[in-house]
């Protein structure tokens, strides 16, 4: 097994269980429910995706989020189940768009729900070029709720 973690999640804070817990391996988490468009966030990009379903929320569009937890195993059925009551699809991930997980869920969505989808899946991830070491060069780089929300208007039609 291997486990990744973000580096930028390190001085975040939040509530804990006091009691002990698991996360199950291959069970996403819907944390948000919605009915236009279905973002699936990845990582850090599921705050940012929440923050973005909360801006879109003041415009009139409903965005299901979705935190997949695990990649291997993905939880493909519970994607699946929210793009066929959305019918858009947004992954947002911190890797490039090119061959990155972002790439992977895409092609298992196509696989498994080409039919629901109304409009093309965006993938909202990192420009391909090295990550750049300067502190604002890197918050331009990083994915982001308004990125989130510039991809929603776009499969909108906004």
């Amino acid at each position: 097994m291997l486990f990744i973690e973000c580096g930028v999640l390190y001085r975040t804070k939040g509530p804990v269980p006091e009691e002990e817990y698991t996360v199950p391996l291959g069970q996403a988490e819907v944390k948000r429910k919605g009915d236009d468009v279905t973002i699936v966030g990845v990582s850090r990009l599921v705050g940012e995706a929440l923050s973005a379903a909360k801006k879109l929320e003041e415009k009139g569009v409903s965005a299901e989020v979705i935190d997949v937890r695990t990649l291997q195993p993905l939880d493909l059925d519970t994607i699946a189940e929210s793009v066929k009551r959305t019918s858009r699809l947004i992954i947002a991930s911190d890797d490039v768009k090119s061959g990155g997980v972002g790439s992977e869920i895409s092609a298992a969505v196509m696989e498994s729900s080409f039919d629901y989808l109304d409009a093309p899946i965006i993938r909202v991830g990192c420009p391909e070029i090295p990550v750049p070491f300067s502190p604002s060069l890197e918050q331009m780089y990083m994915p982001n709720a308004d990125k989130i929300v510039q991809a929603v208007n776009g499969i909108m039609g906004r």
